[in-house]
């Protein structure tokens, strides 16, 4: 596995050298876009939408249309701009990391020690399992700052990109139910029916089921044969009355 940067966890003044992975990978299929008429790849071009040519990539130029004018920028406008390239996750503070809104997250690297015998590193994730903490920190990762959080996973650092808040649109314009009055009853058997529901997170349950289906159809076509598409049957309420249904998952959870 190939790191994707090199740099260091700055944590107070200590300095931990390290390497990111990345901890994610897609699961699914890699499918090809072909000409139905005779299965043909379809290769993309940059065309040139006056000329209809293609365009060379080093003629390729980046540009920012401002009142219906095109600014175009060079390389040394995106290095002004660019926060400056510091190889460091410098932690700015610790954060109760039940505090994170999932909202936030992006994707996750793995945190290797540059160093076999780095005790430094062994001390944070020490420290952040005990303070169950995570630090709140930014870096620089394709020219691009990045806010993420560090946090300890099993015998390993992570480093999560999160999102900044601008970037989190507000929930306004959101059409949402007008307010109900919710009984004490309906509220005891909702809470009731999550209890039951509730179990431990254990992700490792659940597979990409699609993806599986996906090629095992694949496969069958393969060999001439017609896959059997599986019908949905939809689940039917058993009446309007909110509490009827909740009842009705309450003694189809316990006959489970």
């Amino acid at each position: 596995m190939k790191s994707i940067w090199k740099g260091s966890i700055g944590f107070g003044l200590v300095n931990i050298p390290v390497k990111l992975y990345s901890a994610v990978q897609d699961s699914s299929l890699d499918l090809d876009m072909l000409d139905g008429r005779d299965h043909a790849r379809i290769h993309f071009q940059r065309v040139n939408e006056n000329t209809r040519k293609e365009v060379p990539y080093d003629k390729i130029v980046r540009a920012y249309k401002l009142d219906d004018e095109y600014i175009v920028l060079d390389e040394h406008d995106f290095e002004e701009a660019a926060p400056e390239k510091s190889r460091e996750i410098a932690i700015e503070s610790f954060v109760d990391i039940a505090e994170v809104n999932p909202m936030f997250y992006e994707t996750s690297y793995y945190a290797e020690p540059d160093s076999k015998n780095n005790k430094a590193y062994a001390l944070l994730l020490k420290a952040l399992q005990e303070s169950k903490k995570a630090g709140l920190a930014r870096f620089v990762l394709r020219s691009t700052e990045s806010l993420c959080i560090v946090h300890p996973l099993e015998k390993v650092i992570v480093v999560t990109r999160i999102r900044f808040a601008q970037e989190i649109r507000p929930a306004d314009e959101i059409n949402v139910p007008a307010k109900h009055e919710i009984s004490k009853k309906e509220l005891d058997m909702g809470m009731t029916l999550i209890e039951q529901y509730s179990g431990k997170f254990d992700v490792s349950k659940f597979k990409d089921e699609y993806s599986d289906e996906l090629l095992n159809i694949i496969k069958l076509k393969a060999k001439g044969k017609r896959p059997t598409i599986k019908k949905l049957k939809p689940k039917k309420a058993s009446g309007d009355d909110l509490y009827d249904q909740l009842m009705a998952s309450l003694q189809n959870k316990k006959g489970a």
